[in-house]
């Protein structure tokens, strides 16, 4: 049995990868690695954040199945799950709240990291406020006001929402040295930084501008394009860019350094998997960041294998939902049957390849549900106020809503949504509430994410 590397990375779009063809030189470490080993060119998501997404990439499964995506269920197998079975030694590092163990995330896990004990000292400030003021006085309220105001005005920024890529890769290589030798050994890693705020360090600024841009100035550029995106000048997009690109450069290097010293400590490179939980927009649709909506610069995500014998590009439609059943089949183990994606096996050793769309899902709490549906020429989307149909040859940028011209193809597609519906409702169960603390409640809507 083989070691198994999965790495994830927030935010990043595919179109901002330099062997995707990125004017940039944004990822000097990944592009080695995908020239390497095998790149697959048109992969997606199977929703359009994280929370929605990760279902996909830890249990194969779609978001809204089995009570939805509130709380990772036992109906759900996770990946993790599959490898401590196995007889691996497994750990996960991230600082993403909603992939913390109160969501079921650890499960499988030997070690898990999920920084919800260690918050920072100013999110430590900011909980010593709370815990020692009424939260219904008038002095907590000001405090807590005086915390978002001078985040938005000033543009201070008031407690890490995440943990840094150094510190996330540390934490994970003093696993690295601890864990037994003689494997084997499944080992999780996600990146927050590419997620806004983008406060990138001044170095890998200087890759892309000649003058880094301020913390306080990065901080109001990322309340502006949150808040008010249609006063978002094109000097300011530039700025918003440059930021997030720097981001990007310093993920690649901390991945670099991560697959380095694995690969030292145990002695040879492990299954290695590097991808993105979903994209990031820029404006394509009018916002910024990553809404519910069903578009390829939110769903297109990079994908790479390495540490597998060959090299590769492959142009088949690829699911999130393959991330985990490649993994596990790669290792050696079985692929449950409770995984609804496919290893990727065959593409790479030119067998048939069964997958021919990508299904995409999504709800909120009052009773919306949003559906996407990609196949290589059709995108469409149904939500409560519609449905779009986009001819994906003809208008690859999904500007013109063509399901008047085409109402046969919109029909087809629907009843492929329908029996996803379908497949929902056979595997319901009851909706789990999860609680939440204050602090995390704070930590998570200072990364953008509404309640």
């Amino acid at each position: 049995m083989k070691d198994v590397l999965l790495i994830t990375i927030d935010s990043l779009r595919a179109d901002h990868v330099g062997c995707f063809g990125y004017d940039r030189d944004t990822t000097p470490v990944i592009d080695e690695f995908a020239a390497d080993g095998h790149t697959f060119e048109r992969t997606f998501a199977h929703a359009c954040s994280t929370r929605p997404s990760f279902p996909s990439i830890m249990s194969s499964s779609h978001a809204l199945m089995h009570g939805g995506f509130e709380m990772m269920t036992e109906g759900r197998t996770m990946v993790a799950e599959v490898f401590d079975d196995g007889g691996y030694q497994t750990a996960g590092f991230h600082s993403n709240l909603y992939l913390s163990a109160d969501f079921g995330y650890d499960r499988g896990f030997d070690f898990f990291y999920d920084s919800k004990t260690d918050p920072g000292t100013t999110a430590r400030i900011r909980q010593f406020v709370k815990d020692r003021l009424d939260q219904d006085g008038l002095l907590y309220k000001l405090l807590a006001s005086a915390f978002d105001t001078a985040e938005r005005t000033a543009g201070i920024n008031v407690g890490s929402a995440y943990d840094t890529a150094t510190e996330i890769t540390d934490n994970a290589l003093e696993w690295v040295e601890t864990a037994d030798e003689g494997g084997p050994r499944f080992l999780w890693v996600h990146y927050m930084d590419v997620h806004h705020p983008y406060v990138p360090p001044a170095e890998y600024q200087r890759e892309f501008r000649d003058d880094p841009i301020s913390e306080n100035r990065s901080i109001k550029l990322r309340r502006k394009m949150i808040e008010e995106p249609e006063n978002v000048t094109d000097s300011e997009l530039e700025e918003i860019v440059d930021l997030y690109d720097a981001e990007i450069k310093y993920t690649d290097a901390e991945i670099g350094r991560l697959i380095e010293e694995v690969t030292e400590a145990w002695g040879e490179e492990p299954v290695t998997a590097i991808t993105a939980d979903h994209g990031e927009e820029f404006l394509d649709h009018g916002q910024f960041s990553h809404y519910t909506h069903f578009y390829d610069e939110v769903m297109q995500v990079p994908l790479f294998l390495g540490g597998i014998e060959g090299s590769g590009r492959y142009d088949e439609l690829v699911g999130l939902q393959d991330v985990p059943a490649t993994l596990v089949d790669y290792a050696g183990l079985e692929v449950p049957d409770a995984f609804q994606g496919w290893s990727v096996r065959p593409i790479v050793e030119g067998g048939d390849w069964p997958r021919t769309h990508v299904i995409g899902d999504w709800s909120d709490r009052q009773g919306e549900n949003r559906f996407g549906y990609r196949d290589e020429e059709w995108k469409f989307v149904r939500r409560d106020s519609g449905e779009e149909l986009y001819d994906l040859e003809a208008d690859p940028d999904e500007n013109r809503n063509v399901i008047d011209d085409h109402p046969e193809v919109a029909e087809r597609l629907g009843e492929t949504i329908d029996d996803h519906v379908r497949a929902i409702d056979e595997t319901g169960s009851d909706l789990v509430e999860v609680e939440m603390d204050e602090d995390v409640k704070a930590r998570l809507r200072d990364l953008g994410y509404k309640e």
